[in-house]
């Protein structure tokens, strides 16, 4: 039997500086960079809760104009759903986002990165960002999707 050649899956143990969830690893290739703001891959065990895909409207159905302030709302509302569910920001597994303007998501970094900490914490789950043409609400410049699991 021949093993595949290239970067052998190794599970990045915990510093002493973090306390990862109950339940998660984190996935981390050895050698590979550390990413920034995501992780490669989390494994775990438990209960699933799974969002569709969320937009930044508020309990009224109002969409902000702005980009940033549609994430802060999108972000917000998918909290909303994993505690309904049982789910903490800690237990994301994955966020897959779906914008309308890359250029605006690239040029908004820094502003999103302050309000993904402060609805989340610093709990950095796998994620993958695609450009898109539109969504299905016309005025919605974001919507992203979440994968949590709650340990047992």
């Amino acid at each position: 039997m021949s093993m595949p050649k290239g970067p052998s899956l190794a599970v990045r143990p915990a510093t002493k500086d973090e306390t990862p969830p109950t339940g998660l690893q984190i996935l981390q290739p050895s050698g590979w960079p550390m990413p920034r703001g995501y992780a490669n891959g989390i494994a775990a065990d438990g209960r699933l809760v799974v969002t569709g895909g969320v937009i930044g409207w508020d309990v009224q159905g109002h969409l902000p104009p702005d980009f940033v302030a549609q994430v802060r709302q999108a972000l917000s509302n998918i909290a909303a759903i994993l505690a309904e569910g049982g789910a903490r920001p800690e237990h994301l597994m994955r966020l897959t986002w779906y914008v309308v303007d890359m250029d605006e998501y690239l040029s908004s970094l820094k502003a999103l990165g302050a309000i993904y900490r402060e609805i989340f914490g610093a709990h950095y789950p796998a994620m993958a960002l695609v450009q898109v043409v539109r969504l299905v609400e016309k005025a919605a410049k974001v919507e992203i999707e979440a994968t949590a699991v709650v340990p047992r």
